[in-house]
């Protein structure tokens, strides 16, 4: 696996722990522990587009949040899933995988 995926996995984690942090933080050291992990994980999304395309960098860290957060919605904060969301959380997902095989044939079009 290529180091910059570790990355993308790394910010794309972070988001999840600091969205999750949005939604319990009640005192100021909450927000304290907070603000760094937001630093962390936006210094890391930068390290993870010195290697790959940005767009798609972008697109799995947009979509894995997204995704995430609606997980975590559904399973810790007793949201209901609906057929709908699970249609477009599916076509997300699907959305970023073509992203990646594009971007992936487009390299190799270069390349000959």
């Amino acid at each position: 696996m290529n180091k910059a995926w570790i990355y993308v996995f790394l910010t794309s984690f972070l988001e999840l722990v600091w969205i999750y942090g949005f939604n319990v933080a009640s005192a100021w050291w909450h927000w304290a522990i907070l603000v760094p992990i937001i630093i962390l994980d936006f210094l890391i999304l930068s390290k993870a587009c010195e290697s790959l395309p940005t767009g798609t960098v972008y697109a799995v860290f947009a979509a894995a949040g997204t995704v995430g957060t609606a997980l975590m919605d559904i399973y810790l904060f007793d949201e209901v899933f609906t057929i709908e969301k699970g249609f477009f959380i599916g076509l997300l997902v699907i959305g970023v995988i073509a992203l990646n095989l594009t971007d992936d044939t487009n390299k190799k079009e270069v390349v000959k």
